[in-house]
């Protein structure tokens, strides 16, 4: 799924294979139990959280990997040691597949995006 036209997170992981369901699912409760003060939407096909109308992350399933997409440049500059084995992109942490998905780095993204602002990419 590249991009998709559901309305709500509810029905974007009601469109999802099985197998990737379950890990989207769990990304999506971390995010939800971290970022207390921002907004589910969905935006640019995939759930995204915004704060004071900014969308500063979001996550997705991909073709070839499971996305969390980092819109805040000094995250990933504060995470770089444990981002560095990760497959990473300009503003997109990639897991290959459902089992390589690490939600402890994930959800200390989410508290460390929730614990003061920063700038958005």
């Amino acid at each position: 799924m590249v991009s998709s036209a559901a309305a709500t997170v509810d029905e974007y992981l009601a469109e999802l294979p099985e197998d990737r369901r379950e890990v989207v699912t769990a990304i999506r409760d971390v995010m939800r139990a971290e970022l207390t003060d921002f907004r589910e939407v969905m935006a640019y096909g995939m759930p995204c959280y915004e704060h004071e109308g900014v969308t500063e992350v979001g996550f997705a399933s991909q073709k070839r990997y499971i996305s969390v997409y980092l819109l805040r440049t000094d995250l990933k500059e504060a995470f770089a040691e444990r981002l560095a084995g990760h497959d990473m992109g300009k503003g997109c942490l990639r897991f290959s597949s459902p089992g390589k998905v690490d939600l402890d780095l994930v959800r200390d993204l989410a508290r460390a995006t929730a614990a003061a602002p920063g700038p958005v990419c």
